[in-house]
């Protein structure tokens, strides 16, 4: 599939999000606080990612994480919102490489990359199921 037909750098997609208990650093465990873990964080960000390809994917194509590259750079508490935006920077193949941050109402909280490939779904079940029947024997 030639993914320049459907995206090119600079395309953008963006989304805010409520940060809730279950989103904190305690809540997961990989932190003492109640302020937005970065595991969530990258999530979020994987998802405005995942969301911008997911527009312009024909049917039976859609696209995985294989790359995430972000710094978190400061707190934001539980009742706040966190914007996260997601710019194209790079189409190579069926690789698609995103510039990411993360904003709350007061500062830029993250920033980085992440990058996802495109795939054929029929494909990837396939190898998915492959390797659960190998698991199996």
């Amino acid at each position: 599939m030639d993914t320049t037909v459907y995206f090119q750098p600079g395309m953008r997609n963006e989304k805010t999000y409520s940060v809730e208990d279950e989103h904190t650093a305690i809540h997961v465990g990989s932190g003492a606080s109640r302020v937005l873990a970065t595991p969530w964080m990258i999530a979020f960000m994987e998802r405005v990612s995942h969301q911008l390809l997911a527009k312009y994917l024909p049917e039976g194509y859609s696209s995985v994480g294989v790359l995430v590259n972000v710094r978190h750079l400061a707190p934001t508490p539980v009742g706040e919102s966190v914007r996260i935006t997601t710019e194209i920077s790079a189409v190579d193949g069926s690789h698609i490489t995103f510039n990411v941050q993360a904003w709350d109402k007061s500062e830029q909280v993250g920033s980085g990359q992440h990058e996802r490939v495109v795939i054929d779904e029929d494909r990837f079940l396939r190898r998915v199921s492959a390797k659960r029947d190998a698991a199996a024997s």
